[in-house]
């Protein structure tokens, strides 16, 4: 009989060694980061755990829900979208949200994960619905923040904030494509054409603007040479002229010397011979003076003039 009551107590102990282990094992609650664990007490809302150690009753506290407080992607599933000029596009994209309220989380829907999903697909179609289908390509961003914009002012009775929502795809129908590439094509060809006529009027501006200048630079070089030519012949007539006036000076001084009048009338004489059968080879019409043989009187008016242009010097002096 004692050994049935040691064992029994025993046992008794061995019991409520493995109930306080349970009971820890249920009361302690180790919480990740980012993380928030919603509590229960008799099936009431009681606290939200936060990371860290945390501990709870066991049996009368119970873990009801489990949130992520990191941002979550939700990619929406595709849907077909009918814009302002009647053109259906398959629009997909992707959801960014991040739980602020655990407990509206909770307890603020059934499934918030659902509802925001639901929401935006049905903001996307009220959004593109009140574009043409050119704006839907050009106004992504627009669309974007008008889809967040809806969406993050429902969702704050969720404890959800939505961050941003993206457009993954915008697909026309197959006839709009084709459509949409023959207009590409025509639209580059334009832009070619465009180019290219550009291209031959600007040719011709450059071309006729060398020929101006070209012009200009040719006349203002004839112009130049013009003066250069008539400077050269002022320069040719002054030389002359001073060698012309070296000439007769020297004349007149050597009319001065002894025998210099001798001199003079050969020279005069030679001349006026060399004259007269010059003419007489280079015309057909022979000149001769009146009297052939008064050529000692040429001679002598000659020297006369001579005498008189060396006498003026020396008057003049």
């Amino acid at each position: 009989m004692y050994l049935d009551m040691d064992f029994s107590g025993g046992s008794v102990a061995l019991i409520l060694i493995i109930i306080a282990i349970i009971f820890a094992v249920k009361a302690i609650k180790v919480i990740p980061q980012q993380s928030a664990w919603v509590i229960e007490r008799l099936g009431k809302f009681h606290k939200v755990l936060n990371p860290g150690l945390n501990f709870i009753i066991p049996f009368i506290d119970k873990v009801a829900y489990k949130h992520s407080l990191k941002e979550i992607p939700l990619d929406t599933p595709s849907q077909v979208c009918i814009t302002r000029d009647n053109t259906q596009l398959s629009v997909d994209g992707i959801l960014y949200f991040q739980v602020t309220d655990p407990k509206l989380a909770s307890y603020g829907t059934s499934n918030y994960i659902i509802a925001i999903t639901q929401l935006a697909q049905t903001t996307l179609r009220s959004v593109i619905g009140k574009m043409v289908l050119d704006e839907t390509f050009e106004e992504r961003d627009v669309i974007n923040n008008q889809v967040v914009a809806a969406i993050d002012e429902a969702a704050l009775n969720w404890g959800v904030k939505v961050l941003r929502y993206e457009i993954k795809d915008l697909t026309p129908p197959a006839v709009i494509l084709q459509a949409m590439q023959r207009q590409i094509t025509a639209e580059r060809e334009k832009r070619a054409v465009i180019f290219e006529s550009e291209g031959r009027k600007q040719e011709q501006i450059n071309l006729a603007n060398g020929a101006r200048e070209a012009a200009i630079a040719k006349s203002e070089g004839e112009k130049q040479s013009e003066i250069n030519i008539a400077e050269g012949k002022a320069q040719a007539t002054i030389a002359i002229a001073n060698a012309t006036a070296k000439a007769l000076e020297t004349i007149a001084q050597a009319t001065q010397a002894e025998g210099g009048n001798t001199a003079v009338n050969l020279k005069v004489a030679e001349q006026y011979i060399e004259a007269f059968s010059n003419l007489a080879k280079t015309n057909n019409t022979l000149i001769v003076p009146n009297n052939l043989s008064d050529v000692s009187g040429m001679v002598s008016s000659v020297m006369k003039i001579v005498q008189s242009t060396s006498q003026a010097p020396a008057a003049t002096k």
